[in-house]
């Protein structure tokens, strides 16, 4: 395990180092001219030629690269171009509000969907399991938009038992008063994908020759499902709740918007409306870290959830 670990490890640095190069020629390319936005609209020609001087612009293409390179490896990710605040500062401050909304979702669409999407399946081509996947399609067909404004108006404006907006410095209070809503939706959403991508998976095991020998042993269907077809379609749901986690950071960018959490994805849609792209490069290569560090965990977990396999 520690030898595999270490070679995944060493083989992240060439994808992140290509990953950190290609955002570095885009924002380059295309990211405006840092110096004329530090020094605000009104600087004169000699105000934005110190500032440049001062970031380092006027160096070669491969020394500002370095420069670049050196500030994330130090995790010193210079400062936003719009408050001129400590990037590094910033994601630190703004993560733990993250996690705290991000991640009870994941918690409970995993903890939900699975028992859901097991019952679905064991009940395949009954009335109630056509009856649940008709309604997780609709459910799908709904935008997410949707579900946020019909639940601020109805669970915050009409029954009057969420905040609409807000947040606070205290940990319990934000868990019991402002987290409830934005999770309740944000799990109604993906609950319904989830369901039927696993309810997938649980009949692709319940069709295998295993569970009719177990059957023919005179195993009870309780024991069957939850001994044999969990167990073995744990690897396809580890992969898919694993690979899920970098995208709850995106997910984000609308539930801290509408709810007024401030969190990373707040702190993205602020940089991205005030042309922070200082901010928004190191959102950016912070995402393919964590894409690439799940790929890495979803392999760990495939061997902690199924002993035959072998990390090689």
């Amino acid at each position: 395990m520690t030898a595999y670990l270490i070679r995944r490890i060493w083989q992240m640095v060439p994808t992140m180092f290509g990953v950190i190069l290609l955002v570095f020629l885009l924002f380059k390319g295309f990211g405006g001219d840092p110096a004329e936005i530090l020094a605000g609209q009104n600087a004169s020609a000699a105000q934005v030629d110190a500032v440049r001087q001062q970031l380092g612009l006027n160096e070669p293409l491969w020394t500002q690269f370095g420069i670049f390179l050196k500030q994330i490896v130090t995790f010193d990710w210079g400062r936003s171009w719009a408050t001129n605040e400590s990037v590094a500062n910033l994601f630190a401050t703004r993560l733990p509000a993250t996690l705290t909304v991000m991640t009870p979702i994941l918690l409970l669409d995993a903890l939900l969907a699975i028992p859901f999407a097991l019952l679905v399946a064991y009940l395949r081509g009954s009335l109630t399991d056509r009856t649940i996947m008709i309604a997780t399609t609709v459910a799908l067909s709904v935008s997410f938009l949707v579900y946020v404004i019909v639940g601020q108006y109805v669970f915050a404006f009409r029954l009057g038992w969420f905040p609409v907006q807000g947040w606070s410095d205290n940990l319990l209070t934000n868990l019991a008063v402002f987290v409830p809503l934005p999770v309740m939706l944000a799990v109604m959403v993906g609950i319904a994908p989830q369901t039927r991508l696993y309810r997938t998976f649980f009949l692709d095991e319940i069709g295998q020759d295993y569970v009719r020998t177990a059957r023919a042993k005179g195993l009870t269907e309780r024991v069957v499902l939850l001994k044999h077809v969990l167990r073995n379609a744990l690897i396809p749901i580890l992969t898919n709740v694993v690979v899920a986690i970098p995208g709850l950071f995106t997910g984000a960018l609308l539930l801290e918007s509408f709810f007024g959490i401030p969190g990373l994805g707040a702190l993205t849609v602020e940089a991205l409306n005030g042309n922070d792209f200082s901010t928004l490069r190191t959102m950016v290569y912070i995402g393919a870290l964590l894409f690439i560090l799940a790929q890495m965990l979803t392999d760990v977990s495939y061997a902690l959830a199924d002993p035959r396999v072998r990390l090689s």
